[in-house]
């Protein structure tokens, strides 16, 4: 792997962001709309008598951390469906790049973009409704390490999908993270699962790190058990998502579909 080639693809996205106000501003639009909106709603809620104590914390944390790993997801997939819709995904691969270099590149340009994101999301929690994010400690570390790399994976198999089938099979860069929403519990306790979701719901990394953050906010300590399952559970995906990427690629570039992924 040339660190060269890395970057020279991760500066080729970002001359796309810096003459296009149109992607600039995608990477804070949707978060903007997000914060507004739950900040809100918890504000309506704990108007109620018997509100849910720290439905703030708990609700605004919870969509940060979502927010982190949809992002980390997107990173990858947008970036690949960029070279798609320029019909230049040709040119890359006859080039020296390698599948891996490429797979590095758009990792990097996921994790530029969170940040601008993140700090953007953080910021506007804390002056309209006065949520300090790094409240939840050190734990906040691993969470957002465990929440990354599974954001990677599923950006990761959406790629390797969009390269199997073609561009129509693009919304799965939107849709495929929404997949594994519902049973994260981003919003909501494990325990409102009915039996055989609710251990279902436990093999997904995502699941560990909310139970986890819902643990601290309540007071309860450092989550070790929750990181630990969150962190064997995102190895062995992002395994998975590794060798089934590779496969692909070795499959569409033998049969000669780079051409046509974006027809």
């Amino acid at each position: 792997m040339k660190l060269q080639r890395v970057l020279a693809l991760v500066l080729r996205h970002l001359y796309l962001y810096k003459r296009s106000l149109a992607r600039f501003m995608e990477v804070f639009y949707f978060p903007l709309l997000d914060i507004l909106l739950w900040g809100f709603l918890t504000i309506y809620l704990q108007r109620f008598p018997g509100a849910v104590p720290g439905a703030v914390s708990f609700l605004l944390g919870a969509l940060i951390l979502w927010d982190i790993l949809y992002r980390s997801q997107q990173g990858i997939s947008l970036s690949f469906l960029e070279e798609v819709w320029s019909r230049n995904l040709l040119n890359l691969f006859v080039s020296p790049l390698t599948a891996g270099e490429f797979l590095a590149a758009t990792m990097v340009l996921s994790l530029i973009k969170l940040g601008l994101t993140a700090a953007v999301t953080i910021a506007l929690a804390w002056v309209l409704y006065g949520y300090n994010f790094f409240l939840i400690g050190l734990a906040l570390v691993p969470f957002v390490a465990n929440l990354i790399v599974l954001g990677w994976s599923i950006g990761i198999v959406t790629t390797a999908i969009i390269l199997r089938f073609g561009q129509k099979a693009e919304v799965m860069a939107w849709g495929l993270a929404f997949l594994f929403q519902p049973f994260s519990a981003v919003f909501y306790p494990v325990s409102v699962f009915p039996p055989g979701v609710r251990e279902a719901a436990w093999f997904v990394p995502a699941t560990h790190v909310f139970e986890g953050m819902r643990s601290v906010i309540a007071g309860g300590g450092f989550p070790l058990a929750d990181l630990a399952w969150a962190g064997g559970l995102n190895a062995v995906y992002l395994l998975l998502a590794l060798a089934w990427f590779y496969s692909t690629f070795r499959v569409v570039r033998e049969r000669g579909l780079l051409l046509r992924v974006g027809e």
